[in-house]
């Protein structure tokens, strides 16, 4: 067998101990798949906390909803931008599926050329959305609605005993113990902000797309990679579209 029929055989993204791309691509595929189910575990986890504090803390819940310490704006804002950017990246998806294997360079580089400006999309505006919750704990940290024992704001005030330990929440001149807004910003400030790291992450793995494809290192055959982002890029929407109703509608 000569080198050039070797090289054709094998081009330098398929692994040698492949058989074939498919199996190759098969693999990688279950590989995310595996890492996703792991990520939702890891997430059901904050959503049992969640669930758990609101039966023991339903009138705090209320009380957030009622008080409107959360801007249903920014988080409806928000929502519209990440579905928005899942539509992007789906659509980097479907471009990258389309780049010539080789023959027509022309049509490759405007496919590629495509790819990426959907790649940029979603990244700028994955970053719109963490600009948008910046403001918005920016705002919550400057008039006191904090996780934990330095919580205050006017009508709350955590109270604590001779030990410093927090044994309950002062409301309107009452006293309670059932009422407890710092374990509500707790959860909020802990399942967003996790949720922000992910969008984080996927904004550095989308640049390393970018510029991977800028380098022309995608095909039809070999694009598995852009598709595994993809699904990853998709539950971190989906997170967040758990998170949005249950944070800021349900009362």
């Amino acid at each position: 067998m000569s080198s050039e029929h070797s090289h054709e055989d094998h081009p330098y993204y398929h692994a040698h101990h492949f058989h074939s791309m498919e199996q190759q691509n098969s693999s990688a595929k279950l590989g995310m798949w595996a890492f996703l189910i792991q990520e939702l575990l890891f997430f059901g986890g904050l959503f049992m906390a969640y669930i758990a504090m609101r039966f023991y803390y339903s009138g705090t819940f209320e009380s957030v909803q009622e008080r409107n310490l959360l801007s249903i704006p920014m988080g409806a804002l928000n929502t519209v931008v990440l579905l928005t950017s899942s539509l992007t990246m789906a659509l980097a998806v479907r471009y990258a599926s389309m780049i010539p294997k080789s023959g027509d360079e022309e049509k490759a580089a405007k496919y590629r050329k495509t790819v990426m400006i959907h790649l940029m999309v979603t990244t700028v505006l994955a970053c719109c959305f963490l600009v948008i919750k910046y403001f918005e704990y920016s705002h919550k940290l400057h008039i006191g609605l904090v996780p934990g024992e330095n919580f205050s704001y006017e009508g709350w005030t955590v109270l604590k005993d001779s030990t410093g330990a927090v044994i309950g929440t002062a409301s309107n001149g009452g006293v309670s113990v059932n009422d407890a807004p710092q374990i509500f910003f707790s959860i909020y400030f802990m399942m967003t902000g996790v949720h922000g790291l992910h969008v984080l992450i996927g904004i550095g793995v989308i640049l390393w797309l970018y510029l991977r494809t800028a380098r022309g290192e995608f095909n039809e055959e070999n694009y598995c990679m852009i598709e595994n982002v993809g699904l990853y890029w998709h539950l971190v929407d989906l997170i967040w579209i758990f998170l949005f109703p249950l944070l800021y509608l349900v009362q």
